[in-house]
């Protein structure tokens, strides 16, 4: 079985308070996008993971596909299996790749062993994972709230834009993006601000990690200006970062934009 976890941005992201359990109550909008890993899961006479393409650091046994089989073989007689990860999409870039090949690993293992759980029941195991892993059970743009895992589906009614996604192979930890954040509280909730024309994002819909990390990391703003100076109509950091993009409305302004930290373009719609 051959799966393609996907990425995603975030549009929008409020950090409005510290939990009592150490996390961040949270607000954002999350959006797959086309950019993806490759993930193989078969039966297999012993577990044996491998990995491919991008590097992964860390020791056998902490790769979060790993860790999503270990949590279903907890709680189900399921036999063993082979996995093979290719990873493409970039790590500690704020796009939520390893959160998405964690959970699509338990879709494999939902429908490898026709253990027929429901999605309810999938997000809930995402959740012992990674905040992000429940985004990734169902496709589509959602909301996400408390520390990530409360989800629910938001209609985007966007015009016809395109994204240019940037990359620059800064690795900032969610540990290290979280430092520096103070939590606020908000005056316009993000779903109020989606509903407004794009043109009217930016300054409006805001990622709370952008000013300490563009702090430590000046490059990463620079690149968010260079999209804005290149014609996007809203450009903003992805999650904790390192990642930013652009949503441009003339098509020629993406497709002609050209940058060595460039990971990704194409039109957006479709995504949504």
């Amino acid at each position: 079985m051959i799966l393609y976890p996907p990425a995603k941005i975030n549009l929008g992201l409020n950090i409005l308070s510290k939990r009592d359990d150490g996390y961040h109550e949270i607000e954002t909008c999350m959006v797959p996008i086309p950019l993806v890993d490759v993930l193989e899961v078969t039966h297999a006479e012993e577990f044996e993971f491998i990995q491919s393409g991008r590097t992964i650091s860390g020791e056998s046994g902490t790769n979060l596909c790993e860790k999503a089989f270990e949590l279903v073989k907890s709680k189900f007689a399921i036999g063993p299996v082979r996995i093979h990860l290719r990873k493409q999409i970039p790590i500690g870039a704020g796009l939520g790749g390893g959160s998405a090949d964690a959970t699509y690993t338990l879709l494999a293992l939902n429908e490898l062993f026709s253990l027929e759980l429901s999605a309810d029941a999938l997000r809930k195991y995402a959740a012992q994972l990674g905040s992000d892993c429940p985004f990734f059970v169902e496709t589509g743009p959602q909301l996400a709230k408390g520390r990530g895992e409360l989800l629910e589906d938001i209609q985007l009614n966007l015009p016809t834009l395109y994204l240019v996604l940037l990359n620059p192979g800064i690795h900032v930890s969610t540990q290290e993006a979280y430092a520096g954040v103070h939590p606020n509280s908000v005056d316009i909730p993000i779903a109020k601000i989606l509903e407004q024309p794009v043109t009217t994002w930016q300054g409006a819909l805001v990622n709370d990690f952008e000013s300490s990390v563009f702090e430590r990391h000046p490059l990463i703003g620079e690149l968010k200006q260079d999209l804005l100076d290149s014609g996007a109509c809203y450009a903003a950091m992805s999650g904790s970062g390192s990642s930013i993009f652009g949503l441009f409305e003339k098509e020629s302004d993406a497709v002609n934009y050209s940058s060595e930290h460039l990971i990704y373009k194409g039109l957006f719609k479709k995504l949504t």
